[in-house]
Parts: structure tokens; sequence; C-alpha cells
């Protein structure tokens, strides 16, 4: 820690590159946070004891273009002031470790309590059967009554493999912390490139868990250019397009039934639905990088 920053009701806000961050659209989003916010770093922690450096390696870079630096696997903290609220934002950008877990997530959990975080918020992507030319859908859940109550959440009854994001939820309610986890949905056909959709999405749901007001103009325009890209890149395939067009009859068949009073899935078919698409990925040998609800 490099700093102790005195807070105004805090909540933090963090994402983790990795499993959980399909689309790199959570890490982007929570980066995105800390420009427009103008955070401060203030703590990070050492990745020597978490991070298996094969697996996750450090990165080269010249200064000046002289002098050769060595960039390690960072997760930092930043502090920064919530525009038009009356309270403070801690914003945790990281990486998934590859060991100790149970330590990692409880290094966090402590931090947030000794700084008096009131809740934490996580943000996570994952890759699903979604089409790139419509909103990207994100789901919420939370541990707290309360905030399933005042937020419109729901429960978390999420049951299958979970990545570091579930364990630090678990971590911060051993503390006694509330907290609230943030998913959106990345199309799982253009699942390596960066997803400002996804991004927007997890912000404007974000704003809405904090009572807050977010501009997410930049994003906007990055997304009308993704969106372009992805859509002349599939228009060179028949099959992809011809999937994508099924994927949005899909979309579209179930806007208008919410429209007219249907609800959403239950969280429970939510789970079986995403705990099924990682099965027949496993099956088929695939390695890209893709999340589920902690």
């Amino acid at each position: 820690m490099y700093e102790r920053p005195t807070l105004d009701r805090p909540v933090l806000i963090g994402a983790f590159r990795g499993w959980n961050d399909g689309g790199q659209a959570a890490t982007l989003a929570t980066g995105y946070l800390a420009r427009q916010w103008g955070a401060h770093k203030f703590a990070d922690i050492d990745p020597e004891l978490f991070v298996d450096f094969q697996a996750t390696r450090p990165s080269v870079s010249l200064e000046d273009g002289k002098t050769r630096r060595i960039e390690w696997p960072e997760t930092a903290f930043f502090r920064a002031h919530i525009p038009e609220t009356s309270r403070d934002a801690v914003l945790l950008i990281g990486v998934e470790p590859n060991y100790r877990w149970r330590t990692f997530a409880g290094l966090i959990a402590d931090l947030a309590q000794d700084l008096g975080v009131e809740m934490i918020v996580t943000l996570g992507a994952l890759l699903a059967d979604v089409p790139h030319t419509r909103a990207a859908p994100v789901t919420g859940a939370a541990t707290d009554q309360r905030l399933v109550d005042e937020l419109g959440l729901q429960l978390s009854r999420y049951e299958g493999p979970t990545g570091i994001v579930g364990v630090l939820l678990d971590a911060c309610r051993r503390q006694g912390i509330p907290s609230v986890s943030l998913w959106a949905a990345v199309p799982h056909y253009v699942s390596l490139a960066p997803s400002p959709p996804a991004a927007r999405a997890l912000c404007e749901r974000l704003a809405g868990v904090l009572g807050a007001q977010i501009d997410v103009g930049e994003l906007a325009e990055a997304e009308s250019a993704y969106v372009d890209q992805v859509s002349q890149a599939v228009e060179t395939d028949s099959e992809t397009a011809a999937y994508v067009e099924e994927l949005e009859q899909r979309a579209d068949s179930l806007d208008s039934w919410l429209e007219t009073g249907g609800n959403l899935p239950s969280g429970e078919a939510l789970a079986a639905e995403i705990s099924r698409f990682l099965r027949e990925r496993e099956r088929n040998g695939g390695n890209q990088e893709t999340g589920g609800p902690g």
C-alpha cells in the first residue's frame, strides 16, 4: 500500500483478466471507469506468490527506445470519487491468480474491511450464444437479501465451476461485506476481440446499482465500430452469417416476449445453460477463455 486513502462510503468494483473475462469486457469496463473518474493507484498485490509466470508471462517494453523494462502481471487498487454521488470507489483490476486463491481472496477481503467498504461489485463476462448486433445482456446476483430487494437482483444459486470472482465473493460473505456480481454475455464466435458492447452494458447496469450516472459515450462509439467490423467479417462466411441471423431472431423473440409481460429464465435455468455450454466446449477441445456466474 503506497498510501492509505480516506474514503466516503466506499464501494469496491473489481474485475480480473482470465476465465472471468470473456471478450475482456469486465476489465475493459473497469479500466474505462478508472480513466473516466480520474482514479489514482494506491496499492497492489505482489504477483510472486500467486501467478505462474509461464502461464501469464511478464512482458518487456523499451523506455525511450533504449532501456528494457519488465512489466509484471498486476493486481492493482485505485481510488476515485464517483461523480455526482456522496461516495467513493475502490477499483480493482487484476489477473486471475494461478495459486493460493483463498489467500489471495482473503487479502482483498481484509483490505476491503479495513477501508470500510460498504459493498463489493464484481464484473464478469461469459461467452454465450448471443449476436454481436444486439445489446449485450447482463445478469446480476447478490449475496445479501436486502440488495436483492433494493436492486431487483436475484440470490445467486449457481452450482458448477467457478473462478476467482466466486472465491472472492465467498471471502467477502465471510467478512460480512454485501456483494453484487454482474455478468455480461459476449458472442462466443468473436471471443478474442475486446467487446465494447459488453463493457458498455456492464457500466450501464453498474450505474443502476450505484445510483450514479456513468458517461458511456466513448464505449458507444467503440461499440459502433466493433459492430461494423465484426459484421464485415461475418459476411465473408455464409455459414457464420446464417448462424448470426438465427441468433438475432432468438434475441428479438425474447425481447418481444419480455415486452408482453414474460419473465426472464430463472437463475437455475441460466446456470444450467452455461454449464452445458462449458461442457460442450470442453468436449470439443475449445481453449478460449470463458466464464460463468461465480
